[in-house]
């Protein structure tokens, strides 16, 4: 009853969350609450939101400085040189700019933290999208695969769980792993290629000056307002023409424009009186310093960006009334995005708790049928999608994955080839409703959630099962 209970609460909140009916954090929060009292645990309602609050507090705590530090940076023009690079790069073709969402987000995820990715990447390239009109569940879809190719890193979580939930050397893991993962990417990339392919299609490539708009706009995380109907529809969908299309047809690439033109078509807003040229280098040191100290764990990382928003704060807007209106600019991605992540503790909290998770986990297991044993990494790989997707990853790795890797060696399945088969989900995972992540990428881009998923679930799954493919194919898995 606990499993069937336990898939019906989770395809329950997907389907509303993706038919538009109720908002994440509401379905987040009501829907968990419900199947409580059906699994006849009302009573305990209580306890399992408190234990879901204090397990994942500290990850809303650094997602919360995270915005305002990394805000901060972006108000100060730290990642003005990377937007003019890449607007060299993109130009004004949405097949560029696509390919360079995937760009941009691999590299920015070598740091080993989703948020920070997602927070670079948006605030780089929102502007283009939003201008040029181009789809946004492109820019987060793309964004979100690319981050979670890389989120395989032994500093990004999963290797380093899968490690020791089996008792290996993350090394042995990780290193092995390199060519399917690169082929991961590389898929990431060309289907980029093909997604801006579509997006050129539909919008055609513009000169620069077709697309520079009258007013000029401020982009900046924590301002401006929603994001309208056009911008909210899923890649390749059908819209109103723009005001450029009746002079040129589409996908018929133009001229992409003059070099002043380059100098004219700003991602953020040049003369904003929040930048601080003079203390370029000392943001970039902090930063640099700031990630190398997550990489290396001197400090937790709540702890690390709560000092680091704090320190920036005061050396770059020293007078009072100016942090205050810095912090407020912010107060909306960080309302949105901590509000989030309680409410997922929710999810999470009856999930584990009323022992839904054990329960499915433990079906999963008992329903892979005998003469699968021999091929017990390739099964491991393909539960790895919709398991890391509906549970976290701290459930798949310590409570999932070492009973699939004792029945795995009982067929003398290596549990180094379990553990690499367990990552294979995780450019999928990387869209759970369960990632405090996804949830910096959407708000920041002004996606539903539910378009996101739309969009983002099929191609996710390729990717994973293209690394699964390679891994199996290069004798890793």
């Amino acid at each position: 009853m606990l499993t069937i209970l336990g898939f019906a609460m989770i395809a329950t909140f997907l389907v509303l969350i993706m038919m538009k009916k109720m908002s994440p954090i509401a379905a987040l929060v009501l829907i968990p609450a419900l199947f409580c009292v059906f699994v006849g645990k009302g009573a305990h309602l209580g306890d399992y939101v408190i234990d879901g609050v204090t397990s994942l507090a500290p990850t809303a705590a650094m997602l919360m400085f995270a915005i305002v530090y990394f805000g901060v940076m972006i108000d100060v023009g730290l990642f003005d040189p990377i937007v003019k690079g890449i607007l060299k790069f993109c130009k004004a073709d949405p097949m560029r700019i696509v390919v360079g969402t995937a760009l941009l987000a691999a590299i920015v995820s070598l740091d080993g933290d989703g948020s920070t990715t997602f927070m670079i990447t948006v605030s780089a390239l929102y502007p283009l999208y939003k201008r040029l009109k181009m789809s946004l569940v492109v820019l987060t879809g793309v964004a979100a695969m690319a981050n979670g190719v890389m989120n395989t890193l032994p500093w990004g979580g999963p290797t380093a769980r899968a490690a020791t939930a089996l008792k290996l050397d993350a090394s042995d893991i990780f290193v092995p792993m390199i060519p399917a993962l690169a082929v991961g990417l590389l898929f990431v990339i060309g289907l980029s290629y093909v997604l801006g392919l579509r997006e050129r299609k539909r919008l055609g490539v513009l000169t620069l000056d077709e697309v520079l708009v009258e007013e000029k706009e401020t982009v900046l995380v924590g301002a401006g307002s929603g994001a309208d109907a056009e911008d909210e529809r899923l890649a390749g969908g059908s819209g109103a023409s723009t005001g450029a299309d009746a002079s040129r047809s589409a996908g018929t690439p133009a001229s992409a424009g003059s070099a002043d033109e380059d100098d004219d078509f700003q991602g953020l807003d040049p003369d904003r009186d929040t930048l601080r040229p003079k203390l370029y280098w000392f943001n970039a040191l902090l930063t640099v310093s700031l990630l190398t100290a997550m990489i290396m764990e001197w400090l937790p990382i709540p702890v690390l960006f709560l000092l680091g928003a704090a320190l920036a704060l005061s050396v770059n807007f020293p007078r009072i009334p100016d942090q205050k209106a810095r912090i407020a600019a912010h107060a909306d991605n960080v309302l949105n995005v901590s509000g989030m992540v309680f409410a997922a503790a929710v999810f999470t909290g009856v999930l584990q708790g009323t022992g839904m998770v054990d329960a499915m986990a433990k079906w999963m297991v008992d329903v892979i049928p005998q003469g699968m044993g021999p091929h017990m990494a390739l099964v491991t790989g393909v539960l790895s999608l919709p398991l890391t997707y509906f549970m976290s990853n701290d459930g798949f790795y310590f409570g999932v994955l070492p009973v699939l890797a004792e029945a795995g060696a009982a067929h003398g399945v290596s549990p180094l080839e379990m553990a690499r088969a367990s990552l294979v989900g995780q450019p999928l995972h990387m869209s759970s409703p369960l990632v405090p992540a996804v949830y910096v990428l959407v708000g920041m881009a002004k996606v539903e959630f539910g378009d996101h998923t739309r969009f983002v679930v099929k191609w996710a799954a390729l990717t994973c099962l293209v690394i699964l493919g390679a891994g199996i194919l290069f004798g890793i898995i």
